[in-house]
């Protein structure tokens, strides 16, 4: 139950969310649904949208999976021998051979691929006012390509839009190395001629200071989107049970995962399948269908061309 009550009339869906209908404790309440979440979105009884991203959201734009026999990624990391896929992103690894890191960085470098409708809803979401955070799991860049504002954007796993020299630890824009990682050259720092990474967290690594905001993003949060993710990689993973128990979270994603599967809230909401088609089902239900379009329209005329 939460505290005090709004200054406002409530919705039915809002008074239940909120623990102050007639449905009981927890086992007792009705369940949820997609278009009970539509509802309290579009009358602004949940204003607070803490969104968390993860891989499902870029496949649609033909981002591919290094771990994927037959993508033609793979097939271009194999003439390194690495001794498993994970080690491209060990830090021991890239010191020793840098090649395979960067082979994968001319693939994902920013330019190279375009949002889709799952990034442009999360952009709508932002233009509507109702987007807190958007946590992504995701190193492509295509949340920020998408129009979400850095200060909007929690980049858990790292960003090439930023880099740091390994040796004298000055920073650069990811944008500077741009023309090496292109030409398949291991980028070296201007002023020491170390080695300069890219922001990307490897393993061991520590994640970036703004994952931290999560301390308080999440408490306030009073809905939370879990899209395209599979929940197996932490902390990551934790954050979906640190929203309040009254917050709606709503999963969009090909399997049920994470708590959704195995510590289910009365709350929790799952559309699963197709993750396109379940943002597209959301707009639809949220009466969105018209300014998704123009917004696409808008931003794709801006990127110009480009895979997706």
């Amino acid at each position: 139950r939460v505290r005090g009550t709004r200054p406002f009339s409530l919705s039915a869906a809002a008074r239940a969310i909120l623990g102050m209908g007639r449905w009981g404790d927890d086992g007792g309440k009705q369940k949820l649904t997609l278009q009970d979440v539509a509802e309290l979105i579009r009358k602004k009884e949940c204003r607070r949208v803490v969104v968390m991203a993860g891989a499902g959201i870029s496949t649609p734009s033909g981002i591919p999976d290094f771990r994927s026999p037959g993508s033609g990624l793979y097939s271009n990391l194999e003439q390194y021998n690495i001794p498993y896929p994970e080690a491209i992103f060990e830090l021991m690894y890239f010191f020793v051979n840098p090649k395979p890191f960067f082979t994968l960085a001319k693939e994902l470098y920013p330019g190279n691929y375009r949002p889709n409708y799952a990034h442009y809803f999360l952009r709508l979401l932002h233009d509507k006012g109702l987007l807190l955070r958007l946590y992504t799991q995701n190193i492509d860049g295509l949340e920020r390509v998408a129009g979400i504002p850095p200060d909007r954007l929690v980049e858990a796993h790292g960003t090439f839009a930023t880099a740091t020299c390994t040796v004298c630890r000055r920073k650069f824009p990811g944008e500077d190395f741009r023309g090496d990682v292109m030409a398949d050259k291991v980028p070296h720092c201007p002023v020491c001629t170390g080695v300069v990474k890219p922001d990307i967290v490897f393993f061991g690594e520590e994640l970036p200071q703004r994952f931290f905001l999560h301390v308080t993003d999440f408490p306030t949060a009073d809905l939370l989107f879990v899209i395209g993710t599979s929940l197996e990689v932490e902390p990551f993973a934790s954050l979906a049970g640190a929203v309040r128990r009254s917050v709606p979270r709503v999963l969009i994603n090909r399997d049920l995962v994470g708590p959704f599967a195995w510590q289910q809230r009365y709350n929790d909401i799952a559309q699963l399948g197709d993750v396109i088609s379940g943002v597209e089902k959301l707009v639809e239900l949220l009466d969105w269908n018209e300014e998704m379009q123009t917004l696409i329209q808008k931003e794709k005329a801006k990127v110009g061309r480009g895979s997706g």
